[in-house]
């Protein structure tokens, strides 16, 4: 049987972040991973959940592990990453 919607995880993700930071319209990777500009809008939005096929390719425009590209739980702000100081 089906999920509904409302019963399914969301799925997070750092594609506009990428894209923007990349210089890529999302024209542009709309045509990179053969989906419409539409499609690029609603991921980005959290309106769409990609299938593994479009992620795998969205992942490979970025030259990114998946799990570095999405997620199931929310992303901590970049800043945090690369700036963490260790507590050792």
């Amino acid at each position: 049987m089906p999920l509904k919607k409302s019963a399914t995880e969301p799925i997070f993700n750092r594609v506009r972040l990428l894209r923007v930071e990349r210089d890529m319209s999302r024209q542009q990777l709309a045509d990179a991973v053969d989906v419409n500009v539409q499609t690029i809008g609603a991921l980005e939005r959290g309106d769409h959940n990609p299938s593994l096929s479009l992620a795998f390719r969205v992942c490979e425009v970025f030259n990114l592990p998946v799990e570095a590209v999405f997620s199931r739980t929310e992303f901590s702000p970049m800043s945090t990453e690369m700036y963490r100081k260790d507590t050792k």
